[in-house]
């Protein structure tokens, strides 16, 4: 997965990011309703220059989210004026925030999307639509009163950015000393708005409370330097600001962070829910909708969702017992997962040999990848371990992109769990994060410039995820896959969430149904799949994006193989997919359906 620093309202600023994680959009779980009657609302008013009223709206979008969270410049590398203060938190500020992206949609409402299909600004028309509709939908959710996780909370993100923070010159390290001075403020806010959040009835699930003390409990335990949010300091040689770096962490940030962690404990632990469902929230329903719509950008209920990833399953598990047969003499499907997941040369005897199994795959899967795209990326890849506060706490691995092109992206790897890891999942992760997965079509989107700089919010899970389930296939069409099981396990899981996740938020799944569902792929042990559904729990319908946009780009190749014949080039496909950077769906299937027909 990629990491998606959607917590607080930023995720209300950049379409499903996507988040990202940053169109077609489902029903709104809230809709402003047009005080002037249908007909005179349906045709947009003619703007004089569409294109450069666009551009401008744009502009004062992007604007809008790097001043409510200047960090937003660490991935998607927009620059912003200083690097001195935290994310916007506060209620006041969420409400400001919420006007403004209300005269935004009215404004983008006069301007014709029409003329602009085929053009570059049709991207930026997308991305905005779809940026402002899908963050006022999620209004109904009130994210910002239950914002406690250890996946995608702003404990993981600020540490991130902390991580990422220049520090090169004078005015930067001193930039450093103010943005994290300010880190009680910012945890102040959070707490008053959780309070609101119990008073109103959101709240996390104390499953994910526990993860989040432990988090803390990781962070409290070292001494001040090993604090990640004293990583600035870490990365320069000026003696005079790591001491104050140093007394910033003692003085600020570890009072900061104890208060938190004894409001969590003491007060917010007691009162928070039982439930990891959705539904157990006030209008949960319609928040899952908003969610949906968000990570997916597409016009689909979360009932035929779960239909969509029932039928999928099925299809796949059909593969599997012909491969079961194969290899094993047997078409049981719980009798192949078992041969895989007991198969002593398809485990690892040490977290070690995980790690290094991983890393010795790397270049592999560059070179067999190359082939395929018409042009790779310089930006190299690398695999590292998680930091030492986030081990055993739930988090999945992931994928952490550099908007500086010299630097690597990186792959965090988990590796407590590498009992029950095999070779075949590892190896299937590895693709989906690094090449041909989520690396190399992120790196090769930054390396061309964008129709306007908003391309560089425009995040959606649907799309990143989707790249990732597809580049999974594509390893196996290129030959990346050293072992047999890979071709069984990368079957058993996928569409699995498009079940799982409206199962248990919407249609009366038990923690524990969940549990047995996911387990029963053999991709997980019992503690993995217990890690996924907290995951699912604070990130509802995240799971489900991954094959929402897997299934759409595996649908639009087959239709180019399908139109074109022999004019079907592979490498040229990939070019219509990944050129434009991350952008809705409808917009993804407008632009390959141009290419096909302009090829035929």
């Amino acid at each position: 997965m990629t990491r998606s620093r959607r917590s607080y309202p930023i995720r209300a600023l950049i379409a499903a990011l996507g988040a990202a994680l940053f169109g077609a959009a489902c029903t709104p779980a809230v809709r402003q309703e047009a005080a002037t009657p249908p007909a005179a609302a349906a045709a947009p008013v003619v703007v004089p220059d569409p294109v450069a009223e666009l551009n401008a709206l744009a502009d004062r979008y992007v604007d809008a989210v790097l001043d409510f969270d200047p960090t937003v410049t660490y991935f998607t590398g927009l620059p912003v004026k200083a690097h001195d203060r935290l994310p916007r938190n506060s209620a006041a500020d969420i409400a400001a925030l919420e006007q403004q992206e209300d005269a935004m949609l009215a404004e983008l409402d006069r301007i014709a999307a029409a003329p602009l299909q085929g053009t570059p600004h049709a991207v930026t028309y997308a991305i905005l639509r779809e940026s402002l509709e899908s963050s006022r939908d999620l209004r109904i959710c009130h994210r910002e009163r239950w914002t406690v996780s250890h996946m995608n909370g702003w404990l993981s993100g600020l540490a991130e950015a902390a991580q990422a923070q220049p520090v090169a010159t004078a005015q930067e390290r001193s930039d450093a000393v103010a943005r994290w001075s300010g880190l009680g403020a910012f945890i102040d806010n959070d707490i008053a708005n959780q309070r609101n959040g119990l008073a109103t009835g959101y709240s996390a699930p104390r499953s994910v409370v526990d993860r989040v003390l432990k988090q803390l409990d990781g962070m409290l335990a070292g001494k001040p330097e090993a604090l990640p949010f004293y990583s600035p300091a870490e990365r320069s040689d000026d003696a005079a600001f790591k001491a104050q770096m140093r007394q910033v962490m003692l003085d600020k940030v570890q009072p900061a962070l104890q208060r938190y962690r004894d409001f969590l404990a003491k007060e917010y632990r007691a009162k928070a829910r039982e439930s990891v469902a959705l539904s157990a929230l006030p209008d949960g329903a319609a928040c899952y909708a908003a969610q949906l719509r968000s990570y997916t950008t597409l016009k689909r209920s979360p009932r035929e969702v779960y239909e969509l990833g029932q039928k999928t399953v099925a299809d796949n598990e059909a593969v599997v017992a012909e491969l079961g047969q194969r290899l094993f003499g047997t078409r049981d499907i719980p009798t192949i997962i078992k041969k895989v997941e007991k198969e002593k040369k398809n485990l690892f005897k040490s977290e070690q040999e995980l790690l290094d199994y991983s890393r010795a795959g790397l270049d592999r899967a560059r070179e067999l990848s190359a082939p395929l795209f018409a042009r790779m990326p310089k930006q190299p890849a690398v695999i590292e371990p998680f930091p030492e506060f986030q081990r055993g706490s739930g988090v999945s691995s992931h994928y952490i992109p550099s908007t500086d092109p010299a630097k690597p992206g990186e792959f965090r790897i988990q590796l407590e769990n590498w009992r029950t890891e095999t070779r075949g999942a590892a190896e299937i992760t590895l693709v989906h994060e690094t090449w041909p997965g989520h690396h190399l079509q992120i790196a090769l989107a930054n390396e061309l410039p964008p129709s306007h700089r908003i391309v560089k919010l425009g995040f959606n899970s649907a799309y990143l995820e989707g790249w990732g389930r597809y580049s999974e296939r594509l390893a196996e069409e290129a030959g990346i896959y050293q072992t047999e099981y890979a071709r069984i396990s990368r079957r058993i899981w996928p569409a699995r969430g498009m079940v799982g996740d409206p199962g248990l938020h919407l249609f009366g799944w038990t923690r524990q149904q969940a549990i047995d569902y996911f387990a029963a792929t053999g991709r997980f042990g019992r503690k993995g799949a217990e890690d996924l559904i907290d995951r699912i729990a604070v990130m509802p319908a995240q799971l489900t994006s991954y094959d929402s946009g897997g299934l759409e780009i595996f649908a639009l190749r087959e239709q180019a193989e399908r139109e074109l014949g022999a004019k079907f080039d592979i490498r040229q496909f990939h070019s219509q997919v990944i050129d434009q950077g991350v952008v809705p769906l409808a917009l993804l299937r407008q632009n390959v359906e141009r290419w096909i027909a302009q090829t035929k």
